[in-house]
């Protein structure tokens, strides 16, 4: 007797506990044994993902309730990571979306829906985190009702499930407050609500390829979804590639999910989620069919990238110091490599062979990518994102994002300040009687380019900001960029304690005392608009003389610790962000101070032309 099979993606806003439910998920379904041990978070395998408590990459992982299997997929919960979610839709025949009782649904919520309606998959609603003091489920789920009427939901689609749960203690209610201590209602609802996947096991073979993983014994992997037919290990088969060719290969390995492990299979059927060996070159879109009689799948549609940014290679005079790879060809064949498995990312040729223009979604994407890359070993230099502008009808046109702003009532002003200045246009704003307001925005994206670290500043750390791409809309002008200079070192040398303490009444400083410097590299933030060339080296003369002003204490205020996303939030056009294995530095484009323009100018300029 064959298992029956349920495919389901959990999709969600960012920290409303999806990956947390699946941990659950996974050790009441007995996969694990009684003494394994298990660190939370499971799901989240990268370290990346550790550190920032999100999910980056769409994973696969599956369970057994009864004599079904329930085939899951965890996908990221950050717009920034949308290629990932739009590629695990294809994949699966449900959606269990998660939202969090307090906060209701929020931008992402809204994006990954309406995806998985425009996909006709039927959801599951859960309201999670009940047990939170300011829950309020049934608040929120008017909140889900009026997002489903205003995304044209079918009443099909209207006719879902409910379960309220507590992810963190695995306990899911059908009613809040019922007697259920475990998640056999969740399980339960999956199996009757979710249909099973539709295919002919005797049909002519589609398989689409969703995902790519690597085994350092098998090569690369496809993860994939056998849509129609049957598929044996060993079998010869053709890969309908992008352009079209059919390329005929030999299946070597074939693998299904179970829990965290893959099970190797001689035979998969139509409905499954498989991991295939043997494939190499394909590519995440294309199909594999039969190779007699091919009928390929079309390829996967994913949005544009809106952010662009440029990568090139470090020429700083610290440069090849403390990186593993450091020249044009290792940063080619490395951004190439990304592109296998990150189809939301594009690469595009500049004019010169050492600088590549990255595309991609948002800030997140592209910082993630670039701390990767520096922990692999690799040394660059990145310039300031900017949106990507097309031109439609004789129209230039740049994308629009809705911005939603949860702060104290005590800061609104501030927040509708930032955002003006920054062409925000304020749509909405909602007040929960709890101290706190949410407002909703249409913004440029480039408005979105170091609004996060002001915000947080602004908010003194109250705010969540979230945002998610709506659309395109007519170039809005220029727009004010940093109203603050940068202090920059005008020669090299070692940081001294007693230069730093006389440079820092001029402005916030971003390296302490001992610290090698370069000439043109940047050790602070002017307070004033001009950027200004300081002597950070300076040493104390040493006389014989003594009085009481001649000690002067030194007194030191702690400098501003730069953390990747903040430096590329700072930079200005002129500007790149050195990045190392070990530093991030900040640097002016042309180093000698001779050679450099007025920033002032610029500044000025800017400001005028956008006010």
């Amino acid at each position: 007797m064959t298992k029956t099979i349920r495919n389901i993606a959990i999709i969600a806003h960012v920290d409303h506990g999806k990956t947390t439910l699946v941990d659950a998920m996974l050790r009441q379904s007995g996969i694990f044994s009684q003494h394994a041990h298990l660190v939370e978070r499971v799901m989240d395998s990268n370290d990346l993902e550790r550190e920032r408590g999100i999910t980056i990459l769409a994973k696969n992982t599956a369970v057994t309730y009864h004599d079904t299997k329930i085939n899951i997929v965890d996908t990221p919960g950050h717009s920034d990571f949308g290629g990932e979610v739009e590629r695990a839709l294809r994949m699966v025949d449900g959606v269990l979306l998660l939202v969090d009782a307090s906060e209701g649904p929020l931008p992402q919520t809204r994006y990954v829906l309406q995806k998985a309606l425009a996909a006709k998959l039927p959801p599951i609603i859960v309201l999670n985190k009940i047990d939170r003091a300011d829950a309020r489920p049934a608040a929120v789920l008017d909140e889900i009702y009026d997002l489903f009427i205003d995304l044209d939901a079918t009443e099909d689609q209207l006719d879902f499930s409910i379960l309220y749960t507590n992810a963190r203690t695995g306990v899911a209610h059908r009613t809040v407050g019922d007697a259920s201590t475990n998640l056999q209602p969740l399980f339960e609802t999956i199996v009757a609500a979710i249909p099973p996947p539709s295919g002919d096991p005797e049909a002519v073979l589609q398989i689409q390829v969703t995902n790519l993983d690597y085994s350092e014994y098998l090569g690369r992997l496809a993860i994939a979804r056998v849509f129609q037919g049957t598929l044996k290990r060993g079998t010869e088969v053709g890969i309908a590639k992008l352009s079209g060719v059919i390329q005929p290969t030999k299946i070597t390995k074939l693998f299904t999910f179970r829990g965290l492990e893959r099970d190797e299979a001689e035979v998969v059927t139509a409905g499954d989620i498989v991991a295939i060996a043997g494939v190499e070159g394909i590519q995440i879109g294309e199909s594999i069919t039969d190779l007699a009689n091919p009928a390929p799948l079309e390829p996967l549609l994913i949005d544009e990238p809106t952010l662009t940014m440029v990568f090139t290679v470090n020429t700083s005079p610290f440069a090849g110091r403390e990186g593993q790879y450091v020249t044009s060809r290792d940063l080619r064949a490395r951004l190439d490599r990304e592109l296998l498995t990150n189809v939301s990312l594009r690469i595009e040729d500049m004019g010169a062979t050492d600088s590549f223009r990255v595309l991609a979604r948002g800030e997140l994407q592209l910082a993630i990518l670039i701390e990767t890359m520096r922990r692999e070993g690799y040394e660059l230099m990145v310039g300031k994102p900017e949106i990507v502008v097309k031109t439609e009808n004789g129209k230039r046109l740049e994308p629009l994002e809705v911005l939603i702003v949860d702060c104290p009532e005590t800061f609104i002003g501030i927040v509708m300040e930032t955002l003006g200045t920054r062409r925000g246009e304020m749509v909405k704003m909602v007040n929960h009687h709890s101290g706190r307001v949410r407002m909703e925005f249409r913004i440029p994206s480039r408005g979105l380019i170091g609004l996060r670290g002001q915000l947080l500043t602004d908010t003194r750390g109250t705010s969540l900001i979230h945002s998610m791409l709506e659309g395109w809309t007519e170039y809005a002008g220029d727009m004010a960029s940093r109203l603050t200079g940068a202090l920059v070192s005008d020669r090299a040398g070692v940081s001294t304690a007693y230069a730093v303490w006389g440079i820092q009444e001029r402005g916030e400083m971003f390296v302490g005392p001992g610290l090698e410097v370069y000439e043109g590299m940047i050790v602070g933030e002017n307070a004033r608009e001009d950027d200004m060339n300081v002597n950070i080296t300076k040493e104390k003369k040493q006389t014989n003389m003594r009085s009481s002003s001649a000690d002067e204490a030194i007194r030191l205020i702690p400098p501003r610790e730069l953390t990747l996303e903040k430096a590329i939030e700072f930079i200005s056009d002129d500007e790149f962000v050195e990045v190392t294995p070990k530093s991030i530095r900040l640097r002016k484009k042309v180093l000698d101070a001779k050679k450099r323009p007025k920033r002032w100018q610029e500044i000025r300029a800017s400001v005028e032309s956008a006010s």
